[in-house]
């Protein structure tokens, strides 16, 4: 927006992705398999789950996931989508789950899920994330936290969209206790 010449950036409305629009929030980064690069940040918490997901939206990513991993990074994992479960066939590496819904809702957590098991369906479930080992510990995510998977571009905008936010509600607040003190 222009106003008196000068140019103001506009807040954008935050709306979390749906699996519907995976391909519209992947244009992040790209990894060295040429798979776009997510960040996944808990809006409830304030805190980042990861900053290099690699989406898993075909048939075969979503198959592959994380097979002959040996380890994960603090920050990498895989966002299934569409998934309402999944297994750790071939993954040597053992996970934190956190399932889904449409919303971006957490609807089920799992902390350290073993190696070589099916994880538990969940109906509910649009997706899953696979984390590394003690990520849900460290962030303290838990059912019904919102969260938010964009390119990291995006993240930046919507992060400092967060900040003037809480700025201008800071300010408001400080004000209004100016007036009546």
């Amino acid at each position: 927006m222009i106003e008196d010449g000068v140019e103001q950036a506009s807040a954008p409305t935050l709306h979390p992705h749906s699996a519907a629009i995976v391909p519209a929030a992947a244009r992040g980064r790209k990894t060295r398999m040429n798979t776009p690069t997510l960040c996944v940040y808990n809006q409830t918490r304030e805190c980042f789950l990861g900053l290099r997901i690699r989406a898993a939206d075909t048939s075969f990513a979503r198959l592959r996931g994380l097979i002959g991993r040996f380890h994960l990074r603090s920050d990498e994992g895989i966002w299934v989508v569409p998934s309402s479960g999944v297994h750790t066939l071939g993954v040597l590496v053992r996970l934190d789950l956190v399932y889904l819904n449409d919303a971006q809702e957490v609807i089920e957590v799992i902390e350290y899920f073993p190696t070589f098991r099916i994880a538990p369906l969940r109906i509910r479930a649009a997706s899953v994330l696979e984390l590394p080992q003690h990520t849900i510990y460290s962030s303290q995510t838990q059912k019904g936290d919102r969260i938010l998977i964009c390119a990291p571009g995006e993240m930046e905008i919507r992060l400092q969209a967060l900040t003037n936010a809480y700025a201008a509600e800071d300010s408001a607040g400080t004000k209004s206790a100016l007036r009546s003190g």
